[in-house]
C-alpha cells in the first residue's frame, strides 16, 4: 500500500497492478484512488471494466493495445476475473503491452504459482490486502469520526471493535450510525454504541467464548439465546464456536513454538485484528482442554445431524459443558 502511494503521490505508474486479499474495503480504496489519479477526471473514454468469471482474455488484450485518445494513458480494471485460480494465456498477451495502458487486477482468490501471478510481480506492483492490525483500526475509527470533529476514547473504540469485527466496511457502516446519532454531541460514548450498532454474529461468538472461559454458564447461554431471537441457526453456531476453539487451539500453539502476531494471522488465515483476541482469550484454556472441546463439537455434531440431538440442546449442550467451573 505505501508503494501505490508514492505512485499516486508522483503520479508515475506502473503497468500493472495486482490488489489482493480479503480485506474489501481497501482494495476498493486503492483502485479507486488509482483510477482517480491515472484518468484525472478525464471522463471514460480512455477507461474499461471487466468483471467475472468467463473473461475473454483476448478482449483485454486487444482492448490494452489500444492507445489512448487525447490523453497519456488508457486504464483497465479486472476484478474477480478468476484468472489466477486458472491456466490461461492473459500473462503472454499482456507483454507488448504498450506504456500508455495501465491494468489493475482487483482479486480474492489468489495462487501465487500462477504465470500470471508472476508476470505482474516482476513487471507491476503487488499488494496484499488482508486488513489492518488492531493498532491501525483503532487510528482508522478515530480518523473516520475526527472528519465530524467527533471524539472518543480508546477504550470506547476496543468496545466498537469488539462488535463490529475488523471488517473495514461494516465498521464504516457503523460509525456513520455513530455519527448520525450523535448529531449534536461531539464524544462518542459506550452508551452511543450500544444504542445504535449492530453487533456481528462473530462479536457474539467471541463474547460468548469469554463467558465460557471465564466460566459465566448464564451469560454464555443468553449470548447464545440473542442470536437464536435473530433467527440464526443453532448448527450455524456450532459451527463458528467449533471453529473459533480451532483458531484458539492453532494459534495458542503457534505462539508457544515462536510465531509472531503476523506469521499466526497468515498460518491460521484470520485478520492481524483478531489474532490478540484469539491469544488472549486461549489463555483461559490449555492446549488439552480445547482438544476436548473439539472432539465434543464434533460429537455434538454428528448426534444432531443422525437425530439422536435436537440442535438447541445440543449447543446448550457445549456451552454448559466448557464453561462450568
Amino acid at each position: 500500500m505505501k508503494v501505490i502511494k508514492e505512485h499516486i503521490k508522483a503520479g508515475s505508474f506502473k503497468s500493472f497492478y495486482l490488489l489482493y486479499g480479503s480485506e474489501e474495503y481497501l482494495k476498493k480504496l486503492y483502485r479507486d484512488k488509482l483510477k482517480k489519479a491515472i484518468l484525472q477526471d478525464e471522463g471514460d473514454m480512455n477507461f474499461s471494466h471487466f468483471e467475472g468469471s468467463g473473461i475473454d482474455p483476448k478482449k483485454i488484450a486487444e482492448v490494452a493495445q489500444t492507445l489512448p485518445f487525447f490523453s497519456e494513458k488508457r486504464l483497465i480494471i479486472v476484478e474477480n476475473s478468476g484468472f489466477f485460480k486458472n491456466q490461461n494465456e492473459l500473462s503472454e498477451l499482456l507483454k507488448d503491452t504498450p506504456d500508455s495502458t495501465i491494468v489493475i487486477f482487483v482479486e480474492t482468490e489468489m495462487d501465487k504459482r500462477s504465470k500470471l501471478f508472476k508476470f505482474l510481480r516482476d513487471q507491476g506492483t503487488v499488494s496484499e490486502m488482508n486488513g489492518l492490525d488492531e493498532k491501525n483500526l483503532k487510528l482508522f475509527v478515530a480518523s473516520l469520526l475526527e472528519q465530524e470533529r467527533k471524539k472518543i476514547t480508546e477504550a470506547s473504540i476496543t468496545y466498537l471493535l469488539d462488535k463490529t469485527g475488523s471488517d473495514m466496511t461494516n465498521i464504516c457502516n457503523e460509525v456513520e450510525k455513530l455519527i448520525s446519532y450523535t448529531v449534536e454531541r461531539d464524544v462518542v460514548t459506550v452508551q452511543d454504541i450500544d444504542a445504535v450498532v449492530t453487533t456481528q454474529i462473530t462479536g457474539k461468538i467471541f463474547l460468548m467464548i469469554d463467558a465460557i472461559g471465564s466460566k459465566q454458564p448464564n451469560k454464555a447461554l443468553e449470548l447464545y439465546y440473542d442470536l437464536l431471537s435473530v433467527r440464526e441457526k443453532p448448527m450455524s453456531i456450532l459451527f463458528l464456536i467449533i471453529r473459533h476453539f480451532n483458531i484458539m487451539m492453532q494459534a495458542k500453539d503457534l505462539q508457544a513454538r515462536g510465531f509472531n502476531s503476523t506469521s499466526i494471522s497468515e498460518l491460521v488465515g484470520v485478520p492481524p485484528f483478531a489474532v490478540n483476541k484469539y491469544l488472549g482469550q486461549g489463555k483461559n484454556f490449555t492446549i488439552k482442554k480445547l482438544k476436548e472441546a473439539l472432539e465434543f463439537g464434533a460429537d455434538v455434531e454428528e448426534q444432531i445431524k443422525t437425530g439422536r440431538m435436537i440442535e438447541k440442546i445440543g449447543v446448550e449442550l457445549f456451552i454448559i459443558t466448557f464453561s462450568k467451573k
